[in-house]
């Protein structure tokens, strides 16, 4: 893919669509690929192609809807990828970035919803993280809207198994 050179007022326009949308499509790209590294290919990928053919947008929520479901195919294009089937990824261990913060950890919350099925995950981290209802997140993952709401009850119940079932009383305390 070639790119021609953008002039100021569309560099100007991306880089403030790329730091309104940066953080959401890592952790969307975060949570069906689990690794940095593979999670910064997509994330950057995601944004190639907003640079290279940008779409009209109806609205804000349109245009974060688009990202994750562009977000979404781009993850599920790298699982099914003939590489990743052959590198057993988990044997690589996961880079230490040097400018690493502490307040960007993941809290242990975040690390048991990581652990989730795909399908529980991505349901859950656009509930939860993103403020998305059932039925938007329906149409984003193409399930039906029962569907979503089973995984998400599924989802809970093993999060309340694993925290303990005190946790919300904790958090309220």
């Amino acid at each position: 893919m070639v790119l021609t050179a953008l002039d100021a007022r569309d560099s100007a326009w991306f880089a403030a669509f790329y730091e309104r949308h940066v953080d959401m499509v890592f952790r969307v790209c975060r949570t069906h690929l689990r690794h940095a590294v593979d999670t910064e290919d997509a994330t950057q990928d995601v944004f190639l192609k907003v640079l290279s053919k940008p779409p009209a947008f109806k609205s804000a929520e349109h245009e974060k809807a688009w990202l994750i479901r562009v977000a979404i195919n781009r993850c599920k294009d790298q699982l099914k990828s003939s590489w990743n089937k052959r590198l057993d990824i988990e044997s690589v261990p996961e880079p230490v970035s040097p400018d690493a913060r502490p307040e960007d950890a993941f809290d242990s919350t975040i690390e048991h919803v990581m652990a989730l099925p795909e399908n529980l995950r991505i349901c859950v981290y656009l509930f939860y993280y993103e403020g998305y209802n059932a039925s938007e997140i329906a149409k984003l993952v193409e399930r039906p809207h029962s569907t979503v709401r089973n995984y998400l009850s599924d989802a809970r119940k093993i999060l309340k198994e694993q925290l303990g079932g005190e946790y919300r009383e904790q958090q309220q305390a």
